[in-house]
């Protein structure tokens, strides 16, 4: 049972990120294949990426290192009231998000950390009870992870044992490949249950500047995509007259 929900969850997952990750990848790639790649951003492109940071969500700006898990569909936890026990109960959250309490009904948990979930309850049982006292004990949950896809040695999805920067989640996933584009890596982060928001890194420049401050902290559910270089997209197979009359080898 355990194996199947944890697949549901991450095939649910992939899925709302695929077609994300397609269209920002292709935007990408049309970016780079424009011959604009390496040019020195205008003073326009500047402003605009000045406005779409002033924008962005706080998780890119404020690099929160230890942020708290929210519950997700399928997690059971223990309702424990050390006062009055008749209450406790263990429940499970539903595929809508939602708990059935004893007594009161249901009630949206999606999405909730721990202490935000005991005083939605504590409010929630302050209507029956004088000045609840509530305990809740995660018993089975989402474990922490994040995802590697594209040009890299192994990719597929790992757990996130401990605070882990986007290059060292590379090295995890078994580092570049050969046909892998270093400069335009992609990180995409869930922002809510439907949505998740794309940022480019350039590995590259940080790896020759010796300067990892831009090197992002990795939050739970997180996925990085390599594209292909521009050397890794020649055709395989091609004339020998191109390769004799001056490499002039078309490149796709």
């Amino acid at each position: 049972m355990r194996g199947t929900k944890q697949g549901h969850r991450a095939n649910s997952f992939l899925s709302n990120l695929g077609l994300i990750g397609t269209l920002v990848f292709l935007a990408t790639i049309a970016y780079a294949s424009s011959g604009q790649e390496g040019q020195e951003p205008s003073k326009n492109s500047a402003s605009n990426q000045a406005t779409s940071s002033a924008t962005a969500p706080d998780q890119w700006q404020l690099q929160r290192r230890n942020p708290r898990y929210q519950l997700c569909k399928g997690d059971t936890f223990d309702l424990v009231f050390p006062l009055t026990p008749e209450f406790n109960q263990t429940l499970i959250v539903h595929p809508d998000g939602y708990i059935t309490l004893r007594s009161l009904g249901d009630l949206y948990v999606a999405g909730r950390t721990v202490p935000e979930l005991r005083d939605l309850l504590k409010t929630a049982y302050s209507k029956i009870l004088h000045d609840p006292v509530i305990d809740v004990a995660l018993k089975d949950f989402e474990k922490p992870y994040f995802i590697a896809g594209g040009e890299v040695g192994h990719p597929g999805k790992y757990e996130l044992r401990d605070d882990t920067t986007l290059t060292e989640a590379i090295a995890i996933a078994g580092g570049f490949n050969e046909s892998s584009k270093h400069s335009q890596v992609l990180l995409f982060r869930r922002v809510s249950n439907d949505w998740a928001e794309a940022k480019i890194l350039n590995v590259k420049k940080m790896f020759q500047a010796v300067n990892l401050t831009e090197d992002l902290h990795l939050q739970p559910g997180d996925m990085f995509f390599v594209p292909q270089n521009q050397i890794s997209k020649i055709r395989k197979w091609i004339p020998y007259t191109a390769v004799s009359t001056g490499f002039n080898t078309p490149v796709y």
